[in-house]
C-alpha cells in the first residue's frame, strides 16, 4: 500500500480512529531530508503492508496537526496505535534503521 497524504481534517479518521498503527510522516516541501527519507518510507509501506499505515502530513499545508503534536523540526516520525502516541524519530535515517524502528515498535512485527 503506497503511503496516504492526510490533512488536518482527515487526521481524525485516517491516524486517531485507525484500526491498523500508522506511522506519521511530518515534513515540508523545501526540507531536504525529508525528500531523503521519502522512497524508504514508500518502500517501507510495501514492506509493512497490513501491519503500519504509512501517512505524510505536510506541516505548511496542514499547520494544525503539527501545532498539536508540538513538531519542531522536520522530517518527524511519529507511530500511532489506538490513537496514542507510541514512538517518535526526528532527522533523516537510514532504511534499515527506519525498517527496525517501525518493527521494534509494532506489536511483534517483523519485516515480512
Amino acid at each position: 500500500m503506497p503511503t496516504i497524504k492526510v490533512s488536518d481534517d482527515s487526521f481524525e479518521s485516517d491516524v486517531l480512529g485507525s484500526e491498523t498503527p500508522v506511522l506519521v510522516d511530518f515534513w515540508a516541501e523545501w526540507c531536504a531530508p525529508c525528500k531523503q527519507i521519502a522512497p524508504a518510507l514508500e518502500e517501507l509501506s510495501e514492506e509493512f503492508d497490513g501491519k503500519v499505515t504509512i501517512a505524510k502530513v505536510n506541516i505548511d499545508d496542514d499547520p494544525e496537526t503539527p501545532a498539536k503534536f508540538h513538531i519542531r523540526g522536520v522530517p518527524t516520525l511519529m507511530i500511532f496505535k489506538g490513537g496514542e502516541v507510541v514512538a517518535t524519530k526526528s532527522g533523516a535515517h537510514a532504511k534499515s534503521k527506519l525498517s527496525e524502528w517501525i518493527a521494534e515498535n509494532l506489536d511483534g512485527g517483523q519485516v515480512a
